[in-house]
């Protein structure tokens, strides 16, 4: 069975659309890769895949092999160029593998309309939970489409009932990551998704508060936009881990939109770190990887910080 070579299996929920879902399993695949885990994403928002977006890999299609498909790999393991204190990372040893399964690498073309019913839907969603020849991992994070729809329960019946073999590794499914923006009618639609965590017995491992405050490019003053804290509140309501506040940085969006590397004015400091160091590093050759580039990014070290609590909490229930 493919999940067999699975460690660990993190759901990233939420309950309402457009909270960016699809940015935070990015961000926390590339920070669990620099931190030296193999890592696979698992993209089962069949009407909106954008997973293959955010990894600037969309012109690649899976393979097929004798018994099932083989994902996408976005980057194998590798040591990283060294520019000098990135954002703290230049002293992690290599980065993990990183892979990905979507529709999206299935569809004829992006522009491709998915106008599927419910039956289908559930079939192809256990299709990727049987079907996908991960190697071995150490994640496998799982972005879902927003709501509690047929997808969700598609996926924890599967789920559950393979992570409950004998062989699968104690504890596989270690629990999910339920991700809201600061605004009450986010935080109203997440409240359900929490509810559903409990009612089907998965593990909330934490809440994270994304766009919570936009970044200037010009003077680095983060202005909360949406507002702020409504997040903590939740979390703290219903006796959850609180893993953070996200803000939007453009050079966050201008790395997936352009690939280009974050730059930041003088006297841009995040978590301690000095961003603007950024600007002396080599211009690179253009080839560089996203994981590499993603370092000079200001999400950096706050998802460094977050998935560090993630792993420690994740392992001390597998001890």
């Amino acid at each position: 069975m493919p999940l067999q070579n699975i460690q660990n299996i993190v759901l990233v929920l939420s309950g309402k659309g457009g909270v960016g879902k699809s940015s935070i399993t990015t961000q926390l695949a590339l920070t669990l890769s620099l931190q030296g885990h193999s890592v696979g994403v698992l993209d089962i928002d069949l009407t909106g895949p954008s997973i293959p977006r955010f990894f600037g890999i969309e012109g690649a299609k899976v393979r097929q092999a004798p018994g099932g498909w083989i994902p996408v790999t976005v980057h194998d393991a590798q040591p990283l160029p060294q520019h000098g204190t990135t954002n703290g990372h230049a002293a992690h040893k290599d980065v993990g593998a990183l892979s990905c399964m979507s529709l999206g690498f299935i569809l004829a073309s992006r522009s491709d309309a998915v106008i599927w019913r419910g039956p289908k839907k559930t079939a192809m969603v256990r299709q990727f939970l049987t079907d996908v020849l991960w190697p071995r991992l150490d994640f496998l994070l799982i972005d879902t489409p927003p709501g509690t729809s047929d997808e969700h329960i598609s996926l924890l019946e599967t789920l559950l009932k393979q992570t409950s073999s004998p062989t699968s590794p104690p504890n596989q499914l270690s629990g999910a990551v339920v991700v809201t923006t600061p605004q009450a009618i986010s935080i109203s639609d997440v409240k359900k998704e929490l509810n559903f965590c409990r009612k089907t017995g998965i593990r909330v491992l934490g809440v994270v508060e994304n766009m919570a405050g936009f970044v200037c490019p010009n003077c680095s003053e983060c202005t909360n936009v949406f507002s702020k804290g409504g997040g903590e509140v939740m979390a703290r309501d219903f006796e959850v881990p609180f893993l953070g506040s996200v803000p939007i940085d453009p050079a966050f969006v201008q790395l997936i939109e352009e690939g280009t590397r974050p730059v930041y004015p003088e006297g841009t400091v995040i978590e301690g770190e000095d961003m603007s160091a950024a600007k002396s590093e080599a211009n690179g050759t253009g080839n560089e990887l996203l994981v590499d580039k993603y370092r000079s990014c200001s999400l950096c070290p706050l998802f460094d910080g977050i998935v560090s609590t993630l792993v420690a909490d994740i392992r001390s229930r597998n001890q």
